[in-house]
């Protein structure tokens, strides 16, 4: 059967006529079409042209000019199948908004003119990826039911995605049957596999392991991968099934556990880990880290600006703060201020706001192993790491899962100053030319409802801002994307919408989405994400195979 068969036939009324951006046609009721379908309708001049349109609406009608004419039609109510007392004549119309035009001609398409099904050709052509430049896999689309079934694979011009024309991925849905974290690292493990090897490569990676162990093992083999799902990556999508490679961990240091770890990591993986030299802990040293306690403040409530204060002055070594070098002494010149034994220049920062702030300290310092100014064998200074020793091709795991909000905070915030610092390094000649931070859990960091003074929320507004032309890159997860700060979200050139709730859709970042693909978000299964690219004509629905990365089932 061709695939190219020809389905309708444009239909141009008064109420719902041809326009330069959408057009109807009609189609037998037996024809089974889709949201997202390509069709093609031959146009002018004298038919040399082609227009594409993707399907958004399908609506059955009949003759029938009630429900009421339908319920007679059926013997008054009789509902055996075989029932009637006329045949109704019955058909489908097709709503399809344009998306190109090969001679660019945007009049509208004709009354008439015969609609047909697409070749692979034609459905690359009309979504714009054909002859893409530089491309970056980011799973494949499936076109039409039954013999005519095509599956297609989608390909991205990495500009778009990770710069220098485009930047930065959002990807929402709801926790649990979205997959967010797994269609982000399908596409990170794209990245690796196009800029990397085992030696080197262009782009560095740092993720951040906020749920459990599920990050903590992603260069050994998922041994559960199906062989269909292999044949995908292989025969479809023209991609290695091997995990990421060139990984290094880092865990938080805490000397109450074992092995002094403070994660939910399988102890085997840390073991293997640390044998082969790729495992280490973290810790953050009193003398490294005074310039960033403000990072600790981003989750508590200073409307009045009092803990600013504080942090300036301790920052700018006024006061007793001009030699504290570990956390010990920090708590007890703060523990000075606050009792008021020692009083700030003029008395500026009164001794109630110094008893807030020891109090943060505290929690902090008393109950997080990172705190610590000891650095030993396998433990690692984080910032000066990533300054000193983060290159292309290599990835960084920093588990945060069971630090406290705080201190998730602080980390993060530590690692992208850390990051931004090393692109302004003169003296480093190897500094990666692309990094991309990965992190889950955005809503944490760069909600709408954050404080606008929060320090985090400078940093990401600066990378989703200023990043892209220094190569930093943001991919960033939420469940609710209409709870992220509108300049973050914003810039984001690419965005992957996945399963989601009706209310989400309500929102306004939904508004320009057509109302049916709204609704197709609602029923999204697992594996599925609407992808809107500045290089894609249209939304495209893609699908992608299940992880090479070892899997653990409850995170």
């Amino acid at each position: 059967m061709s695939t190219e068969r020809i389905i309708g036939k444009i239909s141009a009324t008064e109420k719902s006529p041809s326009t330069t951006d959408d057009f109807y046609f009609w189609t037998d009721k037996g024809e089974i079409l889709s949201p997202f379908d390509i069709v093609k309708v031959k146009h002018l001049p004298n038919d040399t042209t082609i227009t594409y349109g993707v399907i958004e609406e399908i609506n059955h009608i009949t003759d029938a000019p009630s429900h009421f004419t339908s319920y007679i039609s059926s013997d008054f109510g009789d509902i055996d199948d075989n029932v009637g007392n006329m045949n109704r004549l019955g058909m489908n119309y097709v709503k399809a908004k344009v998306v190109c035009n090969t001679g660019n001609i945007y009049t509208p398409v004709l009354d008439g003119k015969q609609v047909s099904l697409c070749s692979p050709k034609d459905i690359r052509t009309a979504l714009g990826l054909d002859d893409v430049k530089n491309p970056i896999v980011c799973g494949y689309l499936q076109m039409y039911k039954g013999k005519e079934a095509q599956k297609i694979k989608v390909e991205l011009n990495a500009n778009f995605l990770i710069g220098p024309d485009g930047a930065h991925l959002n990807v929402s849905g709801i926790s649990g049957l979205a997959a967010k974290t797994s269609y982000s690292m399908f596409l990170l493990n794209a990245i690796q596999q196009k800029f990397c090897t085992e030696d080197g490569g262009d782009v560095a990676f740092v993720f951040f392991n906020v749920k459990g162990r599920d990050l903590m093992a992603i260069d050994e083999p998922n041994s559960e991968l199906k062989e269909a799902d292999k044949k995908i990556y292989t025969e479809e999508l023209g991609l290695s099934t091997e995990p990421f490679h060139n990984v290094r961990y880092f865990y938080p240091f805490d000397n109450q556990k074992a092995e002094n770890i403070f994660t939910n990591a399988d102890p085997k993986d840390v073991k293997r880990q640390r044998a082969e030299h790729k495992a280490f802990t973290y810790k953050f040293p009193c003398e490294n880290y005074l310039d960033k306690l403000d990072l600790l403040l981003a989750n508590e409530d200073d409307s009045t600006g009092t803990m600013e204060s504080c942090v300036n002055y301790i920052i700018n070594g006024q006061g007793n703060f001009k030699n504290v070098s570990t956390w010990e002494t920090l708590k007890d010149v703060i523990a000075q201020y606050a009792n008021g034994s020692t009083t700030g220049a003029k008395n500026e920062i009164l001794p109630s706001s110094w008893k807030k702030f020891l109090r943060i300290i505290n929690k902090a310092v008393n109950t997080q192993g990172v705190f610590n100014d000891n650095i030993a064998d396998y433990e690692k200074d984080l910032t000066t790491e990533i300054k000193n020793n983060l290159v292309g091709g290599q990835v960084m795991v920093v588990d945060i899962t069971l630090l406290d909000d705080n201190t998730q905070s602080f980390v993060f915030g530590s690692v992208a100053r850390a990051i931004w610092e090393m692109k302004f390094d003169t003296e480093r000649t190897n500094v990666p030319k692309k990094v991309i931070i990965f992190v889950d859990e955005l809503n944490k960091y760069a909600s709408s409802d954050t404080p606008k003074n929060s320090p985090i929320l400078h940093q990401l507004l600066d990378i989703t801002e200023r990043g892209r032309s220094l190569g930093i890159i943001l991919f960033s997860v939420e469940q609710f994307r209409s709870a992220i700060h509108d300049r973050v979200k914003g810039n984001c050139a690419t965005s992957a919408y996945g399963r989601t709730n009706a209310i989400e859709v309500s929102k306004p970042d939904y508004r320009y989405i057509p109302k049916v693909y709204q609704n197709m978000m609602t029923r999204l299964p697992a594996g599925e994400y609407i992808i809107a690219n500045p290089a894609l004509r249209s939304l495209v629905n893609v699908k992608f195979p299940y992880n090479t990365y070892k899997q653990f089932p409850n995170g």
